[in-house]
């Protein structure tokens, strides 16, 4: 037989490892979903790092941005960190109205995703940032594939964004290319901004790209909830989407069991924020000077440990 010293300092330590001590009520592991762009993956780690300190055990599960929906409807999936306004907003509402995802409150970032050029372009094309002028200078964001249309780089198709309806509800003369990740749409804008070749893609904030380079958000006519879901509204009467992007608060979403099973877990989670500001700063850390994500987390934790650690308390 151990000595009983032995044999309790063995509990202790199962007891510690479990949370047990943390007072959690489920070792049950949360998942939350990580996607395609270093932001995301970041928000999702510093709230995954936060819970494990408070004793939850966590699981990341690589998911689709909007496919998600399916998993965190069926509690498969746990809870997704970022859910941006401009873009999410359609299958949030969707999921929402079934009653078995919850939204968890604003992330503290605001979102803005648009098309977007280079200042450079102004000097072909002076009637910019108006869309009209964008469309009126198509040519001149050709391409040899797409000319004589303009070349609009798109993100990835499983971002969504509604750019293909766009262009053709205002029968624009551009052609949507998609690029295939997130880190190849930021390295085509870095190769024409060297060249000083013609560009308009999707950019968005918070992220380093809109401080790194100059240039402007092409003006869309402002979005308005009737523009997507009536075609009568704007322009063209036949096609919704004859708008720009929604802009607004990027959200946290969470199976609607996530309260029940992990009540402090889902306290800590409405109480996460972070900083346009801040998330900037960490994703150019990532993408820029070559850092591991964990180490921008582990940094971020370290300077802001005032704030994380009143989320779940």
């Amino acid at each position: 037989m151990k000595p009983m010293k032995t044999v309790l300092a063995g509990v202790l330590t199962a007891f510690v490892s479990t949370g047990a001590f943390a007072g959690v009520e489920s070792q049950d592991p949360i998942k939350l979903t990580t996607h395609d762009w270093t932001g995301q993956i970041i928000t999702t780690t510093i709230m995954g790092e936060v819970l494990k300190k408070a004793g939850y055990n966590v699981e990341y599960v690589q998911a689709d941005y909007i496919a998600q929906f399916a998993g965190l409807k069926t509690g498969d999936l746990h809870v997704a960190m970022e859910i941006w306004e401009t873009t999410g907003r359609d299958a949030m509402d969707e999921a929402f109205a079934t009653g078995k995802v919850v939204n968890m409150g604003e992330t503290g970032m605001e979102a803005i995703e648009e098309w977007w050029y280079p200042a450079y372009m102004e000097e072909v094309c002076p009637g910019l940032p108006d869309w009209k002028a964008l469309n009126d200078c198509a040519q001149e964001f050709s391409t040899p594939e797409t000319e004589p249309l303009g070349r609009y780089l798109g993100g990835p198709v499983t971002w969504g964004g509604y750019d293909d309806e766009r262009v053709e509800a205002l029968g624009m003369d551009f052609e949507v290319v998609h690029a295939g990740t997130d880190a190849a749409l930021f390295a085509e804008l870095e190769s024409a901004y060297q060249r000083k070749a013609p560009i308009v893609l999707w950019l968005y904030s918070p992220h380093w790209a809109p401080a790194k380079y100059k240039g402007s958000f092409v003006k869309f006519p402002a979005y308005t909830p009737e523009c997507y879901n009536d075609p009568a509204w704007g322009s063209n009467p036949d096609a919704a989407y004859d708008c720009g992007k929604p802009t607004g608060p990027i959200w946290k979403v969470s199976w609607e069991g996530v309260e029940k099973k992990w009540p402090g877990a889902a306290k800590a989670i409405k109480a996460f924020t972070v900083s346009n500001a801040d998330m900037g700063d960490m994703v150019g850390k990532v993408d820029l000077d070559g850092a591991k994500i964990e180490d921008v987390v582990a940094e971020w934790l370290k300077a802001n440990e005032a704030e994380w650690s009143t989320w779940t308390k």
